[in-house]
C-alpha cells in the first residue's frame, strides 16, 4: 500500500540550517519519529519491490497513515504497533527536560517503551549502545540540551518486520534553530518493539558553528558549468532484489561509474550537497571523493521494498584516510555504513555520516565537549 501526505517542500541541503546530533561525548540516541498531520491518499493496494506480496491498509495503522508524509509497504501488526510508539514518543511533550539518568520522565519513558529490551542502538564511528538503561540514559542528555527537540516523518517503507523510517527533525542548539534528514532502519519483535537501530545522519554541520577549523568533505562538488543536464530521460527502473550482489560489488569496488550507470538520468542527493547533482559527471564526482576518503567494506544490511520507493542498507566497516600510517599505508577500521533511498520520481538519495571520515574518536569527543558549554 502507498499512503502519501502532501507537505510543503523540504528545503534544499544548502539552506537546511545545520545538522543536529545533540548529545555529550557519549553516545547520543534520536527518536526515529513523526509528528506530522494530515493525508491525502495515493491510490494503489500492491506495495512489493516487484514481488507480488503487496499489501493494504490495516487497522492497526488506521491511526498512524495520516501523521506520515508517505508510508508504503507490506505493513504488518508489528509495524504498526512500532509506528504508534514512535508517534507516542514524538507527541509527548519534554516539560521539565530530564536530569540525566533519570529513566523515570514522562518522555524518556515512552522512548524506552519503543525498545525492546535488549535492543541495541548504532551510531556511525561507535559501537552499538546496548540496553534499555543505555539507550535511556542517552535519551535524557539529549532531551536535557534540546527539550524542543520535533519531528516529522518523510519517506517511509514498512516490509515485514524491517522498517525504514525518514525523518525531517529540528529543534534550538544553544541559539541556533537547525534541521537535518534521517533514515533510521529498524528491525522489530513480534510485538513491534526496536530489536536492532541504526540510524544514518550527518553530524558535519552540527560542529561548524563550534569547530569552523572542520574541513566539508565534499567542498567543492557540484555539475561542472560545461556539462549537459540530461533532459527528458526517463526515471530509473525501481530497484529490484536481483541487483544487490552486482550493486554490493560496486559499492566494495568502488565502482563509480557502475553507481551513477544504475541510476540514469536521477538527481543525487546526500550529506555536504547544496542542491543535487543531476550530471553524471557531478555524480562520479561526489562519489570519487568518498571514496578517496575512505577504503569501505560493506556487507548488505536491511532493504525495504515499497510501492514507489526503495530503501537499501549497506553496514560495514571503513578504513579513512586520516588513520593511514604513510609509511605501512595501513589504517584504524571504523563502523561505517550508507542508506540508499530509490524515490517515486527518480530520486536517488544517500544518507551517511562524513564526521568519522575526517576525525578520530578522541576529535569527535572533544567536539561534542564544545557543544555542551554554556
Amino acid at each position: 500500500m502507498t499512503k502519501l501526505r502532501q507537505f510543503a517542500r523540504r528545503p534544499e541541503r544548502g539552506v537546511r540550517t545545520t545538522l543536529f546530533a545533540a548529545a555529550t561525548a557519549a553516545a547520543v540516541a534520536f527518536g526515529a519519529v513523526t509528528t506530522a498531520t494530515g493525508a491525502t491518499t495515493e491510490a494503489g493496494a500492491g506495495a512489493d519491490g516487484g514481488r507480488g506480496d503487496g499489501a493494504g491498509v490495516i487497522a492497526e495503522c488506521a491511526d498512524v497513515q495520516d501523521r506520515l508524509e508517505r508510508l508504503e509497504g507490506r505493513l504488518t501488526p508489528n509495524a504498526c504497533a512500532f509506528l504508534g510508539r514512535q508517534l507516542a514518543f514524538g507527541e509527548t511533550p519534554t516539560g521539565t527536560p530530564p536530569v540525566p539518568g533519570d529513566l523515570t520522565h514522562p518522555r524518556v519513558r515512552a522512548y524506552q517503551a519503543i525498545f525492546d529490551d535488549e535492543a541495541t542502538l548504532w551510531e556511525a564511528g561507535g559501537a552499538p549502545q546496548r540496553g534499555l538503561t543505555t539507550i535511556g540514559t542517552s535519551i535524557t542528555r539529549t532531551l536535557g540540551l534540546v527539550p524542543d527537540f520535533r519531528y516529522r516523518g518523510t519517506e517511509v517503507v514498512a516490509d515485514g518486520a524491517v522498517v525504514m523510517f525518514g525523518q525531517w527533525n529540528e529543534a534550538t542548539v544553544k541559539g541556533h534553530p537547525i534541521a537535518f534528514p534521517q533514515i533510521a532502519r529498524n528491525v522489530l519483535s513480534d510485538d513491534g518493539r526496536t530489536m536492532q537501530a541504526r540510524r544514518y545522519y550527518d553530524r558535519h554541520e552540527l560542529f561548524e558553528p563550534v569547530a569552523p577549523e572542520l574541513r566539508p568533505l565534499f567542498a567543492g562538488i557540484a555539475d561542472p558549468a560545461t556539462a549537459a543536464v540530461p533532459a527528458g530521460r526517463p526515471a530509473p527502473e525501481p530497484f529490484r532484489a536481483g541487483e544487490i550482489t552486482a550493486r554490493l560489488a560496486a559499492w566494495n569496488g568502488e565502482d563509480a561509474a557502475a553507481l551513477v550507470g544504475r541510476t540514469g538520468g536521477a538527481r543525487l542527493s546526500g550529506p555536504g550537497l547544496a542542491e543535487p547533482l543531476a550530471t553524471a559527471e557531478g555524480k562520479a564526482g561526489y562519489l570519487r571523493r568518498l571514496f578517496a576518503q575512505a577504503d569501505v567494506r560493506f556487507e548488505v544490511g536491511q532493504v525495504a521494498f515499497g510501492r514507489t520507493m526503495t530503501y537499501v542498507e549497506w553496514h560495514g566497516t571503513a578504513v579513512p584516510e586520516w588513520s593511514k600510517d604513510p609509511v605501512t599505508g595501513k589504517g584504524t577500521e571504523v563502523s561505517f555504513g550508507i542508506v540508499e533511498r530509490f524515490g517515486p520520481r527518480g530520486e536517488w538519495e544517500l544518507f551517511f555520516d562524513t564526521l568519522p571520515l575526517i576525525a578520530d574518536a578522541d576529535r569527535i569527543g572533544g567536539l561534542y565537549q564544545r557543544l555542551a558549554q554554556p
